[in-house]
């Protein structure tokens, strides 16, 4: 669907930001980080330079490669050590070359970047139109070119004294303080105030070489802090292999980078300090280490991702141990009821979470989708707890959620995977996943470490209320910890499942069954493949069944169970194997996951996927692994790129 010029919502991006200025030729660096963020969008591409008092750019649509293409083909020089670059993923508007990013103002001196919905832009843009500016794509990003124009002309013509902008120094987030009374960072300010909505703005001016200015609402943005050099980014992917020490941009702030430091003020104008951190993996992280797809490296990656996880969870006093914490034990003692509020497949986590939570502190725990929940105006208070699980920590609908949870008073802990994201520094406490960089868009190593997290939450919860006793956790723990070596096991005998994978290449669906825990991992694996290979798929509870589901049984039709132990569900196990024998006599096609030893089910599998025997609560951080698998391998047997599916992008930051 086009957009159009007067829609209400329209034209939002989940996408790739990168600025650049330092020493170095900046169209260099931002094509280089345009790379390892392209995964956030892969509709169209641009990048910007200044140098020698001009401001030029280059935009094409489609992957990277087209830009980078038609840049070669032209000879066409773009010098210049102050730069930005810019991948976009659109919902609406048709990813063309006018519509693709950087945007500039009537006077080619201002560029624009961002990512995010500006909802108010229809009004913004009829205010501009009668003013006689002359728009030309169908982007709410231009309207900020325009609106950056008019202040910067206003600016100067009142004169340096009108600034709002203290003139003293001001403490950078590194090197030494930097005195600043910038007009386009004050430009930004007062034209952030008029926006509405969730973005990211990165900015460059022909006529201030040397000078990047940035700001966030709702959307990620990072600094990261060189020699010299400085980088905006909405990943810090983009800039590791020149950096790894960064700082955290809040929200409502706008950011000013210079070679020799950073300045950052809130959109009021007051000077404010960002949290430095260093980011503790390296570039090496975000290559694809000699796998030809993202995809495969991280679901490879997956016995190290869960080990860093659990890694020191337990003080020395066996208390389970959060990475951040803003609340008391009596806080969590106060709970008396849970939500877990979560998107996609760390919505799946979530609903294995409720079965952990439940089971250990006896607490009532509902699961919901993030972007329904305040909308059907839950009931909240101080005593409930928020669980928001979201691998980017800036997915909009669950930080909507949050600050919705927020608002009625409630208690918030985020599971994330990225330091100084925007949910984790909305909640009260965070456990974070630490599984490094995701960059296939179908999540497969965080989801093993957000289910992980979910187990250490759950533990923490029953310690901290005193339902469970600190040796009883450790023993948990301890059978956690040893979970990585069996995922490593699993994934060392998933040749057969690959080759099954290839010959189901021409189905036409798929259906997934699974009870209790296996429940969910029944939905991730009909996700996946949704996800990477475009086929119908549907998980179902298996109880479900003969309550319709049943009728979509065919002969040819391949059925994945996913079955509970014998030892610790003995009671589903049974009725578990009957679905499967139901299935089966109506011509289904069985593929069926089951533990090591679990003879009951072979009579009744054509297919028979075997996964290391564990207790039922952790047996998703095996089951699921196989059906990642499964799901990769097929799409990659009908011809498709399994790092970026059609239509999806890795961090979804608008409604």
């Amino acid at each position: 669907m086009r957009g159009t010029r007067t829609g209400l919502r329209t034209l939002s991006n989940m996408c790739g930001i990168i600025g650049y200025v330092g020493e170095q030729p900046a169209l260099e660096v931002v094509l280089s980080g345009l790379r390892r963020l392209e995964y956030r969008g892969y509709d169209s591409a641009g990048v910007a330079v200044v140098g020698g008092g001009v401001l030029r750019t280059a935009r094409r649509a489609g992957r990277l490669a087209n830009l980078e293409k038609v840049l070669d083909e032209s000879g066409e020089q773009m010098p210049g050590t102050t730069g930005m670059g810019h991948t976009r993923w659109a919902t609406h508007g048709g990813p063309t070359d006018v519509n693709a990013h950087p945007h500039t103002d009537c006077t080619g001196a201002v560029a624009v970047i961002h990512n995010g919905i500006i909802e108010n832009f229809a009004e913004l843009r009829s205010e501009l139109e009668a003013a006689g500016h002359e728009l030309s794509s169908e982007t709410d990003t231009e309207v900020v070119a325009h609106l950056l124009e008019i202040e910067i002309a206003r600016a100067a013509a009142a004169g340096p004294a009108a600034s709002s902008v203290s003139s003293g120094s001001v403490s950078s987030g590194f090197g030494q303080p930097v005195a600043s009374e910038h007009p386009v960072t004050e430009a930004l300010r007062v034209v952030c105030r008029r926006l509405r909505g969730a973005f990211t703005l990165v900015v460059l001016h022909r006529d201030h070489p040397g000078v990047v200015v940035g700001a966030r609402r709702n959307s990620p943005l990072v600094v990261g802090l060189g020699v010299g050099e400085a980088f905006l980014a909405s990943d810090v992917s983009a800039f590791i292999a020149h950096t790894r020490e960064a700082l955290e941009i809040g929200q409502d702030q706008v950011v000013e980078a210079r070679p020799e430091g950073v300045t950052v003020y809130d959109f009021d104008g007051t000077p404010v300090e960002g949290r430095r951190y260093h980011v503790d993996w390296d570039a090496s992280a975000a290559e694809k280490g000699g796998f030809p797809y993202f995809m495969l490296k991280e679901i490879s990656e997956q016995p190290e991702a869960l080990a860093d996880t659990l890694r020191g969870r337990l003080s020395s006093e066996g208390a389970i141990v959060l990475d951040e914490e803003r609340l008391s034990d009596q806080d969590f003692r106060d709970i008396d009821k849970v939500f877990i509020v979560a998107c996609g497949t760390a919505y799946h986590a979530g609903l294995i979470a409720k079965y952990a939570i439940e089971h250990w502190t006896r607490l009532p725990c509902e699961v919901e989708m993030a972007s329904e929940f305040r909308y059907r105006d839950p009931v909240l208070d101080r005593s409930t707890l928020v669980i928001a699980i979201s691998q980017s920590g800036e997915t909009l609908d669950t930080l909507m959620a949050v600050k919705h949870a927020r608002e009625q008073k409630a208690r918030v802990l985020a599971i994330c995977n990225t330091n100084g994201s925007t949910i984790p520094r909305e909640s009260d406490a965070v456990l974070y996943t630490r599984c490094g960089p995701e960059v296939g868009v179908a999540a497969t190593k965080t989801f093993l470490g957000q289910v992980a997290a979910c187990l250490l939450v759950g533990l923490f919860l029953a310690q901290t209320r005193g339902v469970l006793y600190g040796d009883e956790v450790a023993a948990y723990v301890d059978r956690l910890q040893r979970m990585p070596e069996l995922v490593r096991r699993t994934l060392g005998t998933v040749e057969p499942v690959r080759e099954l994978a290839r010959s189901l290449a021409d189905a036409k669906a798929v259906l997934f069954l699974g009870r209790h825990v296996g429940y969910p991992v029944a939905l991730e694996g009909a996700l996946k493949l949704k996800e990477l290979a475009y086929m119908h798929a549907e998980g179902f509870p298996a109880g479900e069944l003969k309550h319709g589901p049943i009728a979509l049984i065919e002969p040819g039709l391949p059925v994945v169970v996913v079955v509970p132990s014998p030892r610790g569900r003995a009671n589903l196990h049974g009725k578990v194997v009957s679905n499967i024998q139901e299935v089966r006599a109506r011509g289904a096609r069985t593929i069926v996951i089951a533990e090591d030893g679990d003879t009951d089910v072979e009579p009744y599998a054509d297919h028979l996927i075997r996964v290391p025997a564990t207790s039922s609560l952790f047996a998703p951080l095996v089951t699921t692994l196989p059906l990642q698998v499964f799901a990769c391998e097929l799409a990659l047997a009908r011809g498709l790129d399994v790092d970026q599916p059609r239509n999806l992008a890795k961090s979804v930051t608008v409604e």
